[in-house]
């Protein structure tokens, strides 16, 4: 019970603040995408642990790159094979890094399916489909979202309408097109919520 959560919680805790001594930026991106993963999981109706696990997994989906020497993160130019198959290896350190945490077990699972796709040619595992498990692939969406609207060091961000209609494009090949239409619902739905706010004006008291 409480032990278990505490324990979860420290852990994780450690684990944010040594990502974001490493890279502050990044440590921005994981916040973000926790908020969406939690949203896009509710939709998908996950509760309980199953919708902590995917929320933790989305805040450390990328624990592993603390493994990942600098001058391939910040690389500013494309990878070679060699750095790509550095880049690859960082779901496997993650999860390994993860599961000296008994409570964040089902965690680790997640975080070393992150980057698999839906169409089989993800990594490290090459897993097809609904073979992936759901958290994974809520993951991997709220992520590539969070990446192409956050400024990054090879690349520029672009608009979230832009971001969209690129996970709808990827719907079925990269990604699984059932979580995509739920991201696009959820973002939609909170991009319109925004929107309404910013237009609402005080009353003016009358005179």
């Amino acid at each position: 019970g409480d032990r278990r959560v505490s324990a979860g919680r420290q852990s994780r805790d450690v684990l944010l603040r040594s990502l974001s001594e490493r890279q502050p930026d990044l440590h921005v991106h994981l916040r973000g995408t926790a908020d969406l993963a939690l949203a896009v999981g509710r939709e998908l109706g996950m509760h309980g642990e199953e919708l902590d696990d995917v929320a933790r997994a989305a805040e450390l989906h990328d624990v592993g790159k603390i493994a990942i020497p600098d001058a391939i993160l910040e690389k500013s130019g494309p990878l070679d094979e060699t750095e790509w198959g550095f880049m690859r290896r960082h779901t496997i350190i993650g999860e390994r890094i993860l599961q000296a945490a008994p409570a964040l077990r089902s965690v680790a699972r997640l975080v070393r399916s992150s980057h698999e796709r839906w169409d089989g040619a993800g990594y490290p595992d090459g897993l097809l489909g609904q073979e992936i498990p759901l958290g994974a692939r809520v993951v991997a969406v709220c992520d590539a979202f969070d990446a192409m609207t956050t400024n990054r060091p090879y690349r520029n961000r672009i608009g979230e309408p832009a971001a969209l209609s690129e996970l709808r494009r990827c719907a079925g090949t990269q990604f699984d097109p059932a979580v995509v239409e739920t991201f696009v619902r959820v973002l939609e739905r909170e991009m319109d919520a925004a929107a309404e706010a910013a237009t609402v004006r005080p009353l003016t008291p009358a005179a």
